[in-house]
């Protein structure tokens, strides 16, 4: 699905991809022709902009989410100099009438596959600083048996002790159902972390993570005691892009939430997987929309489950 506003594309030099099957495509973020800011969507000055906006794991955005990075001050030897850089930890889109985040994003790479540090403690919940005072939902459990389940995994972020508290803020937060969140949907975060993290599977793995918060795809809303309602997720999505010398590949999952009496082994995950453009009828989000139109068609269309062990 292309809908995007970023429509206009320099070449598109590749890096690692070359000699990949489909024709201009690339794993790098290289820059191509954008005037102007995000339309209609709020931005912290300094922080999102319109460059983290055409990162190939961020979703065409909408009007009126608020699109918010999570930043991490990297730092480098360059000779006698020390390199300062700034990365993306994870992005989101947050909607501020369902207090509930559309979508988060992230890559799994070279730069931060490591596991360098565990998970943080129960204290490190809060508000998002990257968002304004009057859309913080507060820190504490969402109570009526859901949990505050991760979208982007504490696990999945390990490279430092600043990444992994950045997952812990309540815009990255969804009330999941306990045994939903610590039985179901923990095993495909675990799936998703041994393919991020295993080099000789990809270059580059880029993931979408969600739920559904649209009038007709919710359970309900979770009551706060500041007045604020977040809504309950009727369904759980994944959406992965992988790139490799060979070229791009790319899988969905598409999840009901509710407590399963089976384990999420690899046939159930099997049963639960759909094509990218499947997930976007599903869910009316553009994935993976920053990539050439010819790359984005080709990868979207089709599952080949065997790309991604799960045969």
């Amino acid at each position: 699905m292309k809908h995007s506003i970023f429509k206009s594309f320099n070449l598109w030099h590749c890096t690692w991809c070359l000699g990949a099957v489909l024709a201009l495509s690339a794993c790098s973020d290289d820059p191509y022709d954008f005037d102007g800011v995000v339309l209609g969507v709020e931005s912290k000055v300094g922080k999102a902009t319109a460059a983290d906006a055409r990162m190939t794991e961020v979703p065409t955005l909408q009007k009126g989410d608020l699109f918010v990075t999570h930043n991490l001050i990297t730092t480098s030897q360059v000779g006698d100099e020390i390199v300062y850089d700034t990365v993306m930890n994870y992005c989101l889109a947050y909607d501020t009438v369902q207090f509930h985040s559309r979508w988060v994003a992230f890559r799994f790479d070279g730069s931060n596959r490591a596991k360098n540090t565990g998970r943080s403690g129960s204290d490190a919940f809060q508000d998002d600083p990257e968002i304004a005072s009057k859309y913080y939902i507060g820190y504490n459990g969402f109570g009526s048996g859901y949990d505050r389940g991760h979208l982007c995994a504490s696990n999945d972020r390990l490279l430092s002790e600043d990444a992994n508290r950045q997952t812990f803020y309540m815009t990255n937060m969804s009330p999941q159902m306990s045994q939903f969140n610590q039985e179901y949907w923990v095993e495909y975060e675990q799936y998703v972390q041994g393919l991020g993290r295993d080099a000789s599977f990809s270059d580059t793995l880029y993931v979408v993570k969600g739920g559904t918060i649209g009038n007709d795809q919710t359970l309900g809303y979770v009551y706060r005691n500041n007045g604020k309602q977040v809504a309950i997720p009727k369904y759980y999505f994944m959406a992965l892009l992988k790139c490799k010398s060979s070229g791009y590949e790319a899988i969905a999952f598409w999840m009901e939430h509710k407590e399963y009496d089976v384990e999420a082994d690899k046939a159930e995950m099997a049963r639960h997987a759909i094509s990218i453009d499947e997930l976007e009828e599903l869910t009316g989000i553009d994935f993976f929309s920053n990539l050439p139109d010819v790359t984005e068609s080709e990868v979207e269309k089709t599952v080949t489950l065997a790309s991604w062990k799960l045969n």
